[in-house]
């Protein structure tokens, strides 16, 4: 784990990020929160691009929770049986919008802790609708994010929370809102796990991690 990185080197970093990239976005198609909310929770141990390809066809069909209800759970498998644990993933997204009907009007609630309370949700998953969904600056750790926050040191932690803690506490304000997006598309297409690029990487100067690949 790399040491937290200072306020000038941090803000240096992000100021770079957003030159090249000012409004980032996530890479999972969705039509509204609803339909948002969906495909990250169906995106758990699957492909971004293999989540819109399986709902490309649905949320056209079913982008609220009253109308995935009328597709049904095996109306519902379908369209996803090509995403793993689909049968599971169908059961949860019936379930959620069971809920949502029930008890919050066929609405997207925007907390954390409601939205945890849907099945299929967890910490993730809520703060990435939070943050999409109604712009609020949260932070949704994947393993993208704990792998560069702990090599840099732009925002190490012993665990998701810890990092999510470290960005909320050392990242420049005025970067908050995207921070998450930046980060994990570094972590996609540069720096990765295995073979980091980094002698494509825009902050490799200011990087500590000593095994650099140049």
């Amino acid at each position: 784990m790399a040491a937290q990185l200072d306020y000038h080197t941090i803000r240096e970093i992000f100021s770079r990020f957003q030159a090249v990239e000012p409004e980032p976005k996530g890479e999972l198609d969705h039509v509204n929160v609803y339909t948002l909310l969906v495909a990250v929770a169906l995106s758990a141990q699957a492909t971004d691009v293999g989540v819109n390809r399986a709902t490309k066809d649905l949320f056209r069909i079913a982008d609220t929770p009253e109308k995935m209800l009328a597709l049904g759970e095996e109306g519902l498998i379908e369209h996803i049986k090509t995403i793993g644990l689909f049968r599971n993933k169908a059961k949860n997204v019936i379930k959620m919008a069971q809920i949502l009907v029930d008890d919050y009007a066929g609405q997207v609630p925007n907390s954390r802790a409601a939205l945890e309370s849907l099945p299929g949700v967890g910490r993730k998953t809520a703060n990435v609708v939070l943050n999409m969904g109604w712009h609020y600056p949260a932070q949704a750790v994947d393993t993208h994010i704990f792998r560069i926050g702990n090599r840099t040191g732009i925002c190490p932690g012993k665990d998701v929370v810890a990092v999510e803690r470290a960005i909320e506490d050392n990242i420049p304000v005025d970067f908050q809102h995207h921070a998450h997006h930046w980060l994990i598309l570094h972590g996609r297409y540069i720096c990765k796990a295995r073979k980091p690029l980094c002698s494509a990487c825009l902050i490799r100067d200011l990087c500590p991690y000593e095994e650099k690949s140049l």
